[in-house]
């Protein structure tokens, strides 16, 4: 196993062989010049994004960076992906994300608290 835990999820896994069989294909496809096989092997690879995807957010995937070595294994089910993990690109997709209290700048006058301005570039 990696120093650092990369990719070994079920939703790693599980997209990786559906887009080799989408590959596989996509191959079909070109060899024999077959517009019905591209079609096809089109189609599962952009099902293997959805099932990641998926996956990911269902808590069989893992935030970005290292984990530690407790969660290594791979039956193991990330419980924070529920309220979405931070620059994680996935997670932002979906809706999801962790607000910290730095994040949130005080209404003038109401007391309640809204979200601060998106800094430029990035």
């Amino acid at each position: 196993m990696s120093q650092h835990d990369e990719g070994h999820t079920v939703a790693g896994w599980t997209g990786t062989a559906i887009a080799t069989v989408g590959s596989g294909l996509l191959g079909l496809g070109v060899c024999t010049v077959s517009a019905a096989a591209l079609v096809a092997g089109l189609a599962v690879c952009a099902v293997s994004v959805l099932v990641t995807w998926y996956l990911h957010l269902a808590g069989w995937g893992k935030p970005p960076g290292p984990r530690p070595r407790a969660q290594w294994p791979l039956r193991v089910r990330d419980t924070g992906a529920r309220d979405g993990h931070p620059g994680c690109v996935s997670c932002r997709l979906a809706g999801r994300g962790r607000r910290t209290a730095s994040a949130l700048r005080p209404v003038s006058g109401v007391g309640e608290a809204e979200p601060a301005p998106a800094e430029a570039g990035g």
